[in-house]
């Protein structure tokens, strides 16, 4: 997992070169007007857009996941959100096996660790990395984009 603020997202073009792509997409846009959905940006590399509410924890929680197919870069655009965090080689409990259509599995295991992304900052989530987002208070509003592996 990595996490760092949208001004320093150049440093991590050389991890995979579709997030270079990504981020680069994002210096062109007016981030505030963006519609919500999903938008295929190419091959490999597709955008979702989220303004709702936030989730409780428990409610996050119930929905603890990972993926085999896809690496997720998490954008906080506005709002304050919290994420649980846990490495899967420590998970115990998967919830019914992998969805190789929806690339997701699904653990109720509780995070090792919860931490905030502001306005701004992102994380970026390896197959390795559960997370349970969109926790808080209030609307955010974020993007998620898909990189293929």
């Amino acid at each position: 997992m990595i996490i760092d603020t949208l001004e320093n997202a150049s440093q991590y073009s050389l991890l995979n070169p579709l997030f270079e792509k990504a981020f680069e997409y994002l210096k062109y846009k007016n981030l505030d007007s963006l519609e919500v959905g999903v938008t295929e940006i190419e091959e490999g590399l597709r955008m979702i857009v989220f303004d709702e509410m936030a989730k409780t924890k428990e409610e996050s929680l119930s929905k603890f996941e990972c993926h085999n197919q896809n690496i997720d870069i998490q954008i906080c655009l506005k709002g304050i959100e919290n994420i649980g965090w846990k490495s899967r080689q420590k998970c115990t409990n998967p919830i019914g096996e992998y969805n190789a259509e929806k690339d997701v599995l699904f653990y109720n295991d509780n995070p090792d660790m919860f931490f905030q992304l502001n306005e701004n900052q992102f994380a970026i989530f390896y197959p390795n990395d559960v997370h349970a987002p969109m926790i808080g208070n209030g609307f955010i509003r974020k993007i998620v984009f898909k990189v293929k592996i």
